[in-house]
């Protein structure tokens, strides 16, 4: 692992989003019915926010971080059939939260895949990015 120690401390944000891509019929039964596993949107909020704490569990080399804030969001593209989830995470430290916002956004459009796969496997994860970072002798980082 990379030696922080020597780091300044310092409020590090970061956000990202992932995209869900569903057919026709699945998103359709997903906004009428839901799944049979329980509300959706509330699980998938609620795995983004898990995931964030446990990134260092899931990608090797990753600090364990003392997470202050994890906050997942969607975005329903009617016209696109499309279900964005958004994530924010911030701390108090030494190195960023990037990866940890990237996963809450990948693992909340998962959950969403997995509690909807019920209706048809015809969904695809896409445009999985880093949004902005800030904080921390790099600075700050905006996707254009």
């Amino acid at each position: 692992m990379v030696d922080t120690s020597v780091k300044e401390i310092s409020r590090r944000v970061a956000r990202a989003t992932a995209t869900l891509q569903l057919s026709q019929k699945v998103f359709q039964l997903l906004l009428k019915q839901g799944s049979p596993k329980g509300n959706v949107f509330e699980t998938a909020k609620l795995a983004g926010i898990m995931a964030a704490k446990s990134t260092p569990q899931m990608i090797p080399l990753c600090h364990p971080l003392e997470i202050n804030k994890v906050t997942v969001n969607f975005v329903v593209n009617k016209k696109k059939s499309q279900i964005i989830a958004q994530s924010e995470v911030a701390c108090l430290g030494r190195t960023g939260v990037e990866m940890e916002a990237l996963a809450a956004a990948s693992i909340a459009v998962l959950t969403i895949y997995d509690m909807m796969k019920w209706a048809g496997q015809d969904m695809t994860m896409t445009d999985v990015m880093l949004l902005h970072k800030s904080g921390g002798k790099s600075g700050t980082y905006n996707r254009r």
